[in-house]
């Protein structure tokens, strides 16, 4: 912004427009950092029957002469009880690593299982599927690799009449899913885009949120914004995904939460962000931010944070879009009572979730970037001092100011005195260069739209706080251009 000639510091050309483009490269940068590191997990469905859990004793590890046993008096045991026993033990077996690599090591055994999983006997089905499930929950992608004769089945069962079985077929799925590129290379031309979409038309939550599950494991492959997420948008799934977040009676906190990471995947792609904005992305989102800032004031249950997290996120990055403006975006979100409800939810995580004021944060600068009716509603609804209060948490809220005072005169206006210039004078002493810089260019557009404040900011000692960064070479050009406004003011 400033730059150095002829031996001596001189301001060049400088206007609002400039510090909106250095803000603005400054926020594309930190999105792109921001942008969430894929932390990929497994779900593993544990139900033993209550005579199994209270034998007393912890699952042996199985050779191969066990195994073999389990899986041949599984396939040709002459009574079904003693059919059904052979596979738990073996599937209590398969909980441990050693026993994983016994079983995919031996010549036939996955053909075997899947025999049997294909079977017509229902019990001896759903013990096959709760063995595979423990191999899927393998942190060794050999493992899952073994499992690729079994996906097409467990995708023709996501059908099935069970809700027990689909939701287990649902959770194995996710758990290979993650695990290798070969089974999702597999699973796509088998149609699992297709079969997921059927499932969620399902009554049962559960099943639902197993949905939700094993889609945000799809979504988070590496190669999704080219192979997996166009197919997806092309389906009925967007849609159904948004009708899962509508606040209601309906809405099922533990399905919204699996959902909502899905759409933030989806949105993290850039794949086709119009479309979910079209879809009325940002008016669903907006109503369940007001839907949860309701429910924070009637409750201190600790399980809410788990959905508000994505939901600013989704909101966040939805903002970003050049299309969120052509596509009447911003009439998705209602000024007042958004601003309202995120400043409820940001006192709720200042108080119980710290680590999600970022999050809370980031939201606001992006509601405020470009957006002069979002600025007037942080003004006309007093929230500059409660904002201030928030400061020493992240310099975003510095941002969120200048996005503010950028908007004119009529907004300097309203800003100035207030608590802005004690706050301001405190940033000053920060040895952070990157607050103080910013408090710099606040302190920038507060003289260039209301010149009344150079003088306040003299008798309050603001020289002696540019001073201490005069020599500081990341600030000398601003901090030189702002005394020269002052000594002239």
């Amino acid at each position: 912004m400033w730059s150095r000639r002829q031996g001596r510091l001189r301001p060049t050309v400088c206007g609002v427009e400039e510090l909106r483009r250095r803000r603005r490269e400054r926020e594309a940068a930190l999105r792109k950092a921001r942008r969430e590191q894929q932390l990929v997990s497994k779900r593993l469905l544990r139900n033993d029957a209550p005579e199994e859990a209270g034998e007393g004793c912890v699952a042996a590890i199985l050779g191969e002469t066990e195994v073999q046993q389990f899986l041949r008096q599984a396939q040709r045991g002459t009574e079904e009880k003693e059919r059904e026993g052979a596979l738990v033990s073996l599937r209590r077996g398969l909980q441990h690593p050693e026993t994983q690599q016994t079983f995919i090591r031996l010549e036939g055994s996955m053909r075997t299982l899947v025999g049997l999983l294909t079977s017509n006997q229902a019990l001896l089905q759903l013990e096959a599927a709760r063995c595979l499930h423990e191999l899927s929950h393998s942190e060794q992608s050999t493992v899952a690799e073994a499992c690729l004769p079994a996906t097409s089945y467990l995708l023709t069962y996501l059908s099935s009449h069970s809700s027990d079985f689909i939701e287990l077929c649902l959770y194995t799925l996710g758990n290979l899913i993650v695990e290798s590129e070969a089974v999702r290379r597999q699973l796509l031309p088998q149609g699992i885009v297709p079969a997921l979409a059927a499932c969620i038309q399902s009554p049962h939550v559960a099943v639902l949120e197993a949905l939700g599950y094993a889609l945000s494991q799809l979504l988070q492959a590496e190669e999704a914004p080219e192979k997996i997420i166009p197919s997806i948008l092309a389906s009925t799934l967007p849609q159904h995904m948004l009708q899962m977040l509508q606040p209601g009676p309906k809405l099922n906190p533990g399905v919204a939460v699996e959902f909502a990471w899905c759409l933030h995947y989806i949105i993290c792609s850039q794949v086709s962000n119009p479309l979910l904005i079209g879809h009325g992305a940002l008016s669903t989102l907006g109503l369940l931010l007001l839907d949860l800032a309701g429910a924070v004031q009637k409750t201190e249950d600790a399980g809410l944070e788990l959905l508000a997290c994505p939901v600013l996120r989704c909101l966040s990055n939805l903002l970003t879009e050049a299309a969120v403006e052509t596509v009447g975006g911003q009439m998705q979100l209602r000024d007042e009572r958004v601003v309202a409800a995120l400043f409820i939810l940001l006192q709720f995580f200042f108080q119980k979730q710290p680590s999600l004021l970022p999050e809370g944060l980031w939201l606001l600068n992006n509601l405020t970037a470009n957006s002069p009716s979002f600025c007037t509603s942080l003004l006309s609804l007093d929230l500059i001092e409660p904002l201030l209060q928030l400061l020493p948490v992240s310099n975003v809220v510095l941002t969120v100011l200048c996005n503010v005072a950028e908007k004119g005169p009529a907004y300097c206006q309203r800003l100035w005195p207030g608590p802005l210039l004690p706050a301001l004078l405190h940033t000053l002493a920060f040895s952070d260069t990157e607050v103080v810089g910013q408090s710099l260019e606040l302190l920038h557009l507060l003289f260039l739209y209301q010149p009344e404040a150079v003088q306040v900011f003299l008798q309050q000692s603001g020289l002696q706080a540019l001073e201490r960064h005069q020599e500081e070479a990341q600030l000398q050009d601003r901090v030189y251009a702002l005394q020269q406004t002052a000594l002239q003011g």
